[in-house]
């Protein structure tokens, strides 16, 4: 670790595993002055952490800023929060995340306040909340450096994670001082179907920096991916007359999903005459902004849209529920635990010719996770349903949003000064795997795994000294 500093920068993450993300940082200048402020705050979607969602760790009003990686919920899911505890400053993310945000967080107070409800517990924020947040929310446009305080700097770096998804990097120059440089690559891909990436510009990549870095699948392969699951599985279904349900995330996977069904008709594999549906207020709202002249994809990407597609409301949704027909159903939520796969899944799990399909990655303890250890003609627990379980379930990996181990590590090795290393927003036991290949592969001699135990005192020469944190 490295020597002593009369600056240096506290990070700590709030967050224990993949969801809820958010980093408390607390910059110490040589003044004595501190600097606190939060990188995203997210929505914990894990049920054993679900208490968790009511907690921030810190004072609200203390903080001089707010900075976001991207509009997933388990990032942002809890800013209004922010302001319902007393914060009244900046929310700084990229200008397609600022389009995006206002979006989500109406979406999530609503279903947030509906299960509340249910489970007769206080409102986590309010519609009041959400308009604060959505106020105060400023559009920085990528690779354009802005001061956030007067001595702090960032700059928001395209990421191929998702529309608007940003790598943040974070700057911290003091007369006299050697300047503390740290890179945020939030949930990182490097590549991405809508959006063209460029690469990290050479200034950058030659700095001295330290680096924040996501771990998701810090323990699989390339080669661990499954390429091609999904369109045999769909065309199986099809030429068995099955109905599909394919459960989606709004943002980023429904319109994955919808390309994808293009591709196949186009390539003569689906037939266009099979009709597809999409259901969910959210992600079809985010695919009229996909195709709006917003600038949110590239204009030569806009023609995703499968042919024979119809949108579903509450009274097509009623006549799909009705007819045994084969059809595929695109629909949120992504884990199956919101939105109109809550009405779909109890509906066909108990059918034979039926095919439910996830998408992506469902945390422990929601519905898409829970039937994965579900038998056939077992008995299943949905809601207060208890249901049979006939219909073939499965699961696939190819259209994952977050980067492999391989391409993790290569990002990492276009720094030439890279001085410290944290790994978050993964399993435990996938932390410590990439942190052994971190180990392996790059010539650094230590890596810090974040979770709520420990914080780490950050300085020019990357990390100074772990210590323990008073969360529980």
């Amino acid at each position: 670790m490295g020597n002593k500093t009369k600056m240096y920068l506290d990070v700590m993450a709030c967050h224990p595993e993949v969801t809820g993300s958010c980093f408390l940082c607390v910059l110490k200048l040589p003044n004595r002055e501190s600097i606190k402020f939060v990188i995203d705050c997210g929505l914990f979607q894990e049920k054993e952490y679900d208490s968790l969602n009511y907690e921030l760790p810190f004072e609200c009003d203390e903080l001089a800023f707010v900075l976001v990686t991207h509009n997933h919920v388990d990032h942002i899911g809890r800013l209004p929060l922010l302001f319902k505890k007393g914060y009244f400053g900046n929310i700084y993310c990229s200008t397609q995340t600022k389009i995006l945000l206002p979006l989500a967080l109406n979406d999530s107070q609503k279903v947030i306040s509906d299960v509340c409800k249910r489970k007769h517990q206080p409102a986590l924020y309010s519609a009041k909340d959400v308009e604060a947040t959505s106020n105060n929310v400023v559009g920085v446009e990528f690779n354009h450096k802005i001061r956030v305080a007067p001595n702090i700097e960032v700059t928001f770096l395209k990421n191929g994670h998702l529309i608007g998804a940003a790598m943040i990097l974070v700057e911290i120059n003091y007369p006299g001082e050697e300047p503390i440089n740290v890179l945020f690559t939030g949930d990182y891909n490097c590549k991405n179907n809508f959006i063209y990436l460029p690469g990290i510009p050479d200034q950058i990549k030659n700095m001295r920096l330290s680096t924040i870095i996501e771990s998701t699948y810090g323990d699989t392969s390339v080669n661990d991916i499954n390429y091609g699951y999904f369109s045999q599985k769909v065309l199986e279904a099809i030429e068995q007359r099955k109905t599909i349900i394919l459960p989606v995330f709004s943002l980023g996977r429904s319109q994955e999903i919808l390309l994808k069904l293009k591709e196949l008709q186009d390539n003569n594999e689906l037939d266009i005459n099979v009709p597809i549906y999409f259901d969910g207020n959210l992600a079809q709202a985010y695919t009229a902004l996909y195709l709006s002249s917003k600038c949110l994809i590239e204009e030569d990407k806009k023609d995703f849209l499968p042919k024979n597609l119809e949108l579903v409301n509450s009274e097509i949704r009623d006549e799909l529920l009705e007819t045994d027909k084969c059809k595929i159903i695109v629909t949120t939520s992504g884990m199956g635990t919101y939105g109109p796969a809550q009405v779909y899944i109890p509906y066909f799990i108990s059918k034979k010719k039926v095919l439910i399909l996830f998408t992506g990655y469902t945390a422990e303890g929601t519905l898409g996770a829970n039937l994965k250890n579900a038998e056939e003609s077992e008995s299943v627990k949905i809601g207060g349903l208890i249901c049979k379980k006939f219909a073939d379930v499965s699961y696939c990996n190819e259209f994952s949003a977050h980067a492999k181990s391989e391409e993790l590590i290569e990002l990492l090795k276009q720094f030439s000064n890279l001085k410290g290393i944290l790994i978050n927003h993964g399993q435990e036991e996938t932390k410590a795997s990439f942190a052994e290949k971190i180990l392996n592969e790059l010539s650094i001699g230590e890596v810090g795994i974040l979770n709520r135990e420990y914080f780490f005192r950050l300085g020019s020469f990357g990390i100074i000294k772990t210590l323990s944190t008073k969360f529980k």
